[in-house]
């Protein structure tokens, strides 16, 4: 007779693995565990939500390529990102804790480093997780607006127009309802994650059937071979414009890192945590691509659809869905229906990414490395990180209203959401390639003798695109036209470096146990 897993013979319980695995790092089991591989699954395809990501950057891809950039463009980014994905999976197989990078990053840089790795690594992580929330609700609000607009008669028929200030407020009144959501017990914030889920999974295929609506389409030809070099921006080099495109791709594929930042919460976490990670970008590739595939067979004048001028105000996507309805029905209601379903999507995304926010304060402060570090770390009797979740919530909005200052501060800020956290999957993964090529333990999943050589290109393409997102995207370069990525990047670094010197090199040790190993 086979005995159940979680009973010995003895009638003692035996821990769950990922439960086992901690205290074995030195941890209590302080988060409820509860949740499935699907759940961890669910949370990182919600932040990931191609719905979001694209239809956000949507008129990037078309400025900067068009139908080439975007389609050929995704399967690039998404070949790259799978890879990291693959190694930042084989770490967390060997270190399944909610600190995921900067913990990862502690253990992998040895005794010597590991304070300041894990310092520069959690910070980076951190910021730019409030960066993604931040970039994500602000994403909704806007698309809000359209909405409101769009239902109002459009643009050219009198539409209301929101200003910065009510938009700011939509995204405040959104932050705190994904604050509300994420105060729930796990169990129930797990159910909505994998609804999340499932919309998302659903939405595209929906999103993917408007062209069978459309009265007119464009050509296989114009959707896989159609380059746009017109993007009144005064580049005009095909290999410079393409890789600018690549930026809505790469955007997209973020976020995934959310499934180690669950992973104290997630039931046989040394081998669910990786699964989370891997399934999450690969089903994103799929239907991020029919997406794409699927939203440009609708695509009949570039011109028209990036133009402020049209009813949509020059949100690309908004202005398709549309348009196709109105020219087939009289009326664009269809379009309108079809964007509030991809503005639930954006919803979900957005509360996933406050749950994964937490979860890094919540660890990040169990080390001391935050100020006010005990209240961060408090968890309340759902054994939810509660002051956590609310710091998110706040920080969050404190950066979005850089957007009422100028575009250009508000841009930089969110800059950080793709660069910025792609620093912080690269440093552990370096630190596995060099400092702790040779002692490295692997968990249940691994790579193998092909670790190192996956890991070194992930760190390859991780400062490709820092350079490449760093790049002016508009000619002449002027104050208002300069990309002020590697400023925010800078900053962001000079900050945390200063606050390393000034203070934390002196109480700050990285990760912290809690209880004896």
């Amino acid at each position: 007779m086979t005995l159940p897993s979680e009973i010995a013979t003895n009638d003692v319980p035996l821990l769950d693995s990922g439960h086992a695995r901690l205290n074995q790092l030195g941890y209590k089991q302080e988060l409820k565990r509860d949740l499935s591989v699907l759940s961890n699954f669910a949370f990182s395809f919600s932040i990931i939500s191609v719905l979001t990501g694209i239809t956000t950057l949507y008129n990037t891809g078309l400025n900067y390529g068009g139908p080439v950039s975007m389609v050929y463009g995704w399967l690039v980014a998404c070949f790259f990102t799978m890879i990291i994905a693959l190694s930042m999976a084989e770490i967390c197989s060997s270190y399944p804790t909610s600190g995921g990078l900067y913990y990862w990053s502690a253990k992998l840089a040895g005794p010597n480093w590991a304070p300041f790795a894990s310092w520069i690594t959690g910070w980076f992580n951190i910021v730019g997780q409030w960066a993604v929330t931040t970039s994500v609700d602000y994403s909704l609000a806007k698309l809000i607006q359209v909405i409101i607009l769009l239902s109002t008669g459009g643009k050219n028929g009198g539409g209301y127009v929101a200003s910065k200030y009510e938009i700011i407020a939509l995204h405040g009144g959104i932050l705190v309802l994904h604050g509300i959501l994420n105060s729930l017990p796990i169990s129930l914030l797990s159910f909505l994650g994998q609804l999340g889920a499932a919309w998302n999974f659903l939405g595209v295929f929906l999103m993917i059937l408007i062209p069978c609506v459309a009265t007119e389409r464009a050509s296989a030809s114009f959707v896989f071979t159609n380059f746009n070099t017109d993007n009144g921006v005064g580049i005009s080099s095909r290999p410079y414009i393409f890789l600018i495109g690549l930026l809505m791709s790469q955007y997209t594929l973020t976020g995934y890192d959310s499934s180690a930042h669950m992973t104290e919460e997630t039931k046989n976490a040394d081998i669910n945590g990786p699964r989370g990670i891997i399934t999450a970008v690969g089903i994103s590739f799929i239907v991020g691509w029919g997406y794409i595939i699927g939203i440009t067979f609708a695509v009949t004048d570039i011109p028209y659809l990036l133009s402020k001028n049209n009813d949509a105000g020059g949100y690309a996507i908004a202005e398709i869905f549309y348009l196709v309805f109105k020219r087939r029905y009289g009326n664009g209601v269809g379009g309108i229906i079809c964007l509030v379903i991809v503005a639930v999507a954006i919803f979900f995304c957005g509360m996933s990414s406050i749950t994964s926010n937490s979860r890094m304060a919540y660890a990040f402060s169990r080390d001391g490395a935050m100020p006010l570090s005990s209240l961060w770390h408090k968890v309340n009797k759902q054994e939810v990180p509660i002051n956590a979740v609310w710091l998110s919530v706040v920080i969050s909005f404190c950066m979005a209203l850089t957007s009422l200052g100028s575009k250009v501060a508000f841009d930089a800020m969110v800059s950080i959401a793709t660069i910025g956290l792609y620093i912080a999957y690269a440093l552990p993964i370096f630190f596995r390639v060099t400092l702790a090529h040779k002692r490295f333990v692997q968990g249940p999943f691994n790579l193998g003798r092909y670790g190192i050589i996956v890991g070194w290109i992930a760190v390859l393409w991780v400062m490709t695109i820092s350079v490449l997102f760093s790049l002016p995207v508009s000619y002449p370069i002027t104050l208002e036209t300069l990309n002020y990525t590697p400023v925010a990047v800078g900053v962001l670094l000079i900050i945390v470096i200063l606050y390393w010197v000034v203070s934390g090199r002196f109480w700050f040790e990285g990760p912290v146990t809690n209880i004896k190993i």
